[in-house]
């Protein structure tokens, strides 16, 4: 059974098909880059897999259970474009709080680990709205790896991440994989994608234009894949 099963999927808002007939698999174990050009369908199939949006037709399940379900939620780790952390609380709160959403024993603890590991120790007690964006970002990868799920959704997850957060976030990922969570990643930052990749499935205005193993010609030349299935729908 696949971490990820997408099957026939559409999306639409009002008579526009933002996602259409969308079909592909990811193993646990297994990191698929979802590459695609803004407008391409990427950000809403994403939503769709953490169950924040319903789609209009076609079936999603993870780990054979629907999307939406409270078992599939609390297996799942989402990263998106809304940080999805809360601005009045601190940084130690906010991973409490989530860690007892998660269902998961000593919370304290749990959160005074991830503060370290993502290098806001020192700002454990201090108001995210007070955070710049990239200490956000960091606060967000603790929030969605916490709970260590089986599958880990990452919609542009380098975004505002210096060199050494970009470094941390690989090596979660690597790990992650390793002991058998299954990554669905979407990234403008292609190097970084298709290095971390084991399959790639490319949007091409809602559709899906290839779907496959991460092949040597993609990892040697990151544009190969745009140029030669690009304008494929």
């Amino acid at each position: 059974m696949a971490a990820v099963a997408v099957d026939g999927v559409w999306k639409y808002f009002g008579d526009f098909p933002a996602i259409r007939e969308v079909s592909l698999t990811a193993d646990s174990g297994e990191c698929l880059a979802l590459l695609g050009r803004n407008g391409a369908g990427k950000t809403t199939l994403l939503r769709i897999l953490a169950g924040l949006s319903a789609a209009s037709r076609g079936g999603i399940r993870l780990f054979g259970q629907d999307a939406r379900s409270v078992q599939a939620r609390l297996r799942t780790g989402y990263l998106g474009h809304g940080i999805g952390v809360y601005e009045e609380l601190s940084a130690r709160e906010n991973l409490e709080l989530f860690a007892k959403l998660y269902q998961l024993q000593n919370p304290g603890k749990l959160a005074g680990e991830w503060l370290e590991r993502t290098g806001l120790d020192r700002a454990a007690g201090s108001l995210v709205r007070e955070f710049s964006r990239g200490m956000r970002q960091r606060l967000a990868v603790a929030r969605a790896f916490l709970h260590e799920p089986g599958i880990l959704l990452l919609d542009e997850p380098f975004t505002a991440l210096d060199d050494r957060a970009i470094q941390l976030l690989e090596g979660l990922l690597q790990a992650a994989r390793e002991r058998g969570a299954a990554v669905v990643m979407s990234t403008h930052q292609l190097r970084e994608a298709l290095e971390l990749a084991t399959r790639v499935s490319l949007l091409v205005r809602g559709r899906v234009a290839y779907s496959g193993p991460r092949t040597a010609e993609m990892l040697a030349d990151p544009g190969w894949l745009y140029r030669h299935y690009g304008e494929a729908t």
